[in-house]
């Protein structure tokens, strides 16, 4: 079953991220009071992601084979989400908790993360290990353990890539 393990946000690019237990998702705007909302992110107007997921396997995985500290938020991503293959997700319109999102686009680390946490960073979140952008289509809350569930193919139109790892 897919989950949500923990969630993110923080209201300025650049501070640290605050894990919080439940959260509101706006449509059309993202995750309230998280930085990329409130536009005050490092990327605002540049390259956004409403939402951002990432696999706590995958933070697993870097915890086990490098010496990169991926908890507390240092990975910049809003949830980690247990037993999903975002990847998978691409071309897909899925539920998390109350919200319905929309997959966007893999997210792939950049340089600027590792000025936030620290070196090895980029590298460790790169091979399909960063993550992905979604949309908000619908309003809703989500939880800490909330259910993610794939309801339907993305509108046409919309804009998908599938990245492996």
């Amino acid at each position: 079953m897919a989950i949500v393990e923990a969630i993110y946000i923080t209201a300025i690019g650049g501070e640290p991220m605050q894990p919080v237990e439940a959260i509101h998702a706006v449509a059309g705007s993202g995750l309230q009071g998280d930085r990329y909302m409130t536009r005050k992110g490092y990327w605002t107007g540049v390259d956004e992601c409403q939402v951002t997921l990432i696999e706590g396997e995958a933070l697993d995985y870097i915890r086990q084979t490098t010496e990169v500290r991926v908890s507390d938020g240092e990975h910049r991503r809003n949830i980690i989400t247990r037993g999903v293959g975002l990847g998978d997700l691409a071309g897909k319109r899925f539920t998390v908790g109350d919200a319905l999102l929309e997959y966007d686009r893999p997210r792939p680390p950049c340089r600027y993360i590792q000025t936030r946490s620290e070196r090895g960073m980029t590298k460790a979140l790169g091979r399909g290990r960063g993550g992905v952008c979604a949309r908000v289509l619908e309003s809703g809350l989500i939880r800490v353990n909330d259910p993610i569930e794939v309801v339907s193919a993305a509108s046409a139109g919309s804009r998908s890539w599938f990245w492996g790892r």
